[in-house]
C-alpha cells in the first residue's frame, strides 16, 4: 500500500493543492515526498441487509430485536452535519440505516420513539439539512415534534448521570437519559470519532464537555486520532463507564471508503502522475471559471458538492466491541506506513472542514482544520520533525458569518488580541460560555454555542507549540495572520526560504501531505 501512496518529484514537477474555493498548480523541488490517500476499498452496496445482519448479530449483546417491547421509550440519535465531508450524495447512510432500525422498532410494538441529532454545542441543523440525512419519509413522520436537534442549554431537559472517579460531571440529553433504551448510529470518517465520544459529545452539555475539550487533555494527547495514546479519549473512557452503568445503549457505527469527490471532479482523486489529458484539461478549465466566479457563487457551488462515499463496515451492539472493530475498519481504509519524519510539512487546505458546512471558513476553523486535524492524522508521532515546519496554501481572510460564528467574531477580535496562549485564552471561556445573547443564538437561531471558538483554538494549540512556524501561502490579509500567529509568503520559494532560515538548514526535507481524501500516516 505505502508503495501505491507515496511518490518523490522529479524536477520541474508540479502538483495540485486545495486553496480554499480553487485549486493551485505548482511546481515543488525536486525530490518532495508525496502522500496520497489509499484507494477505496470495496463498499458494501446493499447497505439495509447489512444493517439487518448487524443489529441481528451484535457484539456483546441480544439481537436489537430481542430487546424490543411494546410500550418502552426509545431514543434514536444520530450524528449532524460534521460528518461526512463533503455530505454524502443521497440516499445519505443515515436514512437507510435508520429506515431498517424504525422498522425493526415497530415490528417490536414500539411506537415511543424520538429521534435526536447529536449536536453537541455546534449550530441547530436545518429543515432541509435533516431531510437530506434521513429522507423524505423519515423527516415528514416524525418531524418536529419527534425529530429534532439536541439542545445542550434546555436545563429542564438535561440529565445528571454522576461523576467519574475524578469529578468529571456525566450529563447528557434528559430525553435519550430517561429512554428504556438509546441507539446512536454513528459514521466513522475519523479514528478520533464515534465510541464514547459520540454520545458524551453529541447528546452533552458544556459542563461535561468541558472535561475533554480544554488545553489539558489536548496539550496531552499524542494523537487525537490514536485512542490509547489520547488523553481527549482517556477522559472519554472514565466518563464512557459512568454512561453505560446508567444507560442502555446500542451502539450503530459504520467506516466509509475513501471516495470523496463526485464524477466532476474526479482529478481530486488521483496523483497527479496519473491525470489523463481530460483530467488536466478539466483541471485547468475548472481553476480558469473558479478565478473569475465571485467568491460567494464560489461557495455556494462547492457547498453543493456531494461525496459518493461508500460504506466499508456496519457494526452493532455494546460500546467496548463495536468500537474496537469500527476502529480496526477505519485503519485498514485510511493507514499509510511513512519512514521517517520531514523538516516541513507541506499542505493545501481545502473549503469545507466539520464546522463550516453550508457556512463558511473563518480563520478559527483555518487554524482548527490544519494546527489540529491535519497536523494530527497520524499514528506514533507526526509527520513533521518537532520544531519543524508547516507551509499551507490558503487565501487567509477575514471572513465570518455572522449567524453561525457570532462569537467567533468577538474571540478574534477580542481575546487573539491579548493573547494567543491557550492556557491564558482558557480564563476566557466561562465568560463566553455562559454569555447570555450567544446562548440564546445557540437555541433559538442557528449560531455555534459561545465556547465554541475556544475549542478550535485549543485543538491546534498542541501543534502551535510543536512546530517552529506556519507559513500560509498567498495569504490575502496580513493581519489575520498577525493575529493568528501566522507567517506568510507570496510563494512557495519563499515559504520554503523561510523554512529553511527557521530551521537554520540550507536544505529541508519536504512532505506533501496531498488530502483530501482523508487518511492517516503511521510514521516510523
Amino acid at each position: 500500500m505505502s508503495n501505491d501512496c507515496i511518490y518523490y518529484t522529479k524536477p520541474g514537477e508540479k502538483l495540485l493543492f486545495h486553496y480554499a474555493e480553487n485549486f493551485l498548480y505548482e511546481e515543488v523541488p525536486e525530490g518532495t515526498r508525496v502522500i496520497y490517500a489509499p484507494a477505496p476499498l470495496k463498499a458494501i452496496k446493499a447497505v439495509k441487509a447489512a444493517t439487518e445482519q448487524a443489529i441481528e448479530n451484535p457484539m456483546g449483546c441480544p439481537p436489537l430485536s430481542a430487546q424490543l417491547r411494546p410500550g418502552m421509550k426509545v431514543t434514536v440519535s444520530i450524528d449532524d452535519l460534521s460528518l461526512p465531508l463533503p455530505p454524502m450524495q443521497r440516499p445519505d447512510l443515515r436514512q437507510l440505516i435508520l429506515e431498517v432500525v424504525l422498522e425493526k422498532l415497530a415490528s417490536g410494538g414500539v411506537t415511543d420513539i424520538h429521534l435526536i441529532i447529536a449536536t453537541g454545542l455546534h449550530r441547530r441543523m436545518t429543515e432541509p439539512e435533516i431531510r437530506h440525512c434521513v429522507g423524505a419519509k423519515v423527516l415528514d413522520e416524525f418531524y418536529p415534534d419527534r425529530l429534532y436537534n439536541h439542545d445542550a442549554e434546555d436545563k429542564e431537559n438535561i440529565e445528571y448521570l454522576g461523576e467519574t472517579e475524578k469529578g468529571e460531571v456525566v450529563e447528557i440529553n434528559g430525553r435519550a437519559a430517561q429512554s428504556d433504551l438509546l441507539i446512536y448510529v454513528n459514521m466513522n470518517l475519523s479514528s478520533m470519532d464515534g465510541g464514547n465520544k459520540s454520545i458524551l459529545t453529541g447528546l452533552s452539555t458544556y459542563r461535561s464537555l468541558k472535561h475533554h475539550h480544554n488545553v489539558h487533555a489536548l496539550m496531552h494527547s499524542q494523537s487525537y486520532m490514536h485512542p490509547p495514546s489520547s488523553e481527549l479519549h482517556h477522559v472519554l473512557d472514565r466518563m464512557g463507564k459512568v454512561l453505560e452503568e446508567n444507560q442502555n445503549i446500542f451502539h450503530i457505527e459504520t467506516t466509509l471508503d475513501t471516495n470523496t469527490f463526485p464524477k466532476a471532479f474526479g482529478f481530486l482523486q488521483k496523483q497527479e502522475r496519473h491525470l489523463n489529458a481530460f483530467d488536466k484539461l478539466n483541471l485547468h478549465v475548472s481553476r480558469g471559471v473558479l478565478a473569475m466566479t465571485p467568491a460567494s457563487v464560489r461557495r455556494r457551488a462547492f457547498m453543493q458538492m456531494r461525496a459518493p462515499y461508500g460504506m466499508t463496515s456496519i457494526q452493532a451492539g455494546r460500546n467496548d466491541s463495536v468500537h474496537e472493530k469500527t476502529l480496526e475498519n477505519v485503519l485498514k481504509q485510511q493507514v499509510v506506513p511513512v519512514e521517517g519524519q520531514s523538516d516541513v510539512l507541506l499542505a493545501g487546505v481545502p473549503y469545507i472542514g466539520p464546522y463550516n458546512v453550508n457556512s463558511m471558513m473563518n480563520p478559527l476553523l483555518i487554524v482548527n482544520l490544519t494546527a489540529g486535524y491535519l497536523f494530527n492524522l497520524y499514528i506514533g508521532k507526526p509527520l513533521v520533525r518537532r520544531g519543524g515546519v508547516m507551509i499551507l496554501f490558503h487565501p487567509l481572510e477575514r471572513i465570518f458569518h455572522p449567524l453561525h460564528h457570532p462569537s467567533y467574531i468577538e474571540f478574534f477580535d477580542r481575546v487573539l488580541t491579548q493573547t494567543k496562549v491557550a492556557a491564558e485564552i482558557e480564563k476566557y471561556e466561562e465568560e463566553f460560555a455562559c454569555n447570555e445573547r450567544y446562548i440564546d443564538l445557540y437555541r433559538n437561531s442557528y449560531a455555534y454555542h459561545g465556547a465554541h471558538p475556544f475549542y478550535m483554538w485549543y485543538w491546534g494549540c498542541y501543534a502551535m507549540e510543536y512546530l517552529s512556524k506556519i507559513i500560509v501561502v498567498k495569504a490575502r490579509d496580513q493581519e489575520v495572520a498577525t493575529t493568528l500567529g501566522f507567517d506568510t509568503a507570496k510563494s512557495l520559494p519563499e515559504a520554503i526560504e523561510m523554512a529553511q532560515s527557521a530551521l537554520s538548514q540550507r536544505s529541508v526535507s519536504i512532505t506533501q501531505f496531498h488530502w483530501p481524501p482523508l487518511w492517516l500516516c503511521e510514521v516510523s
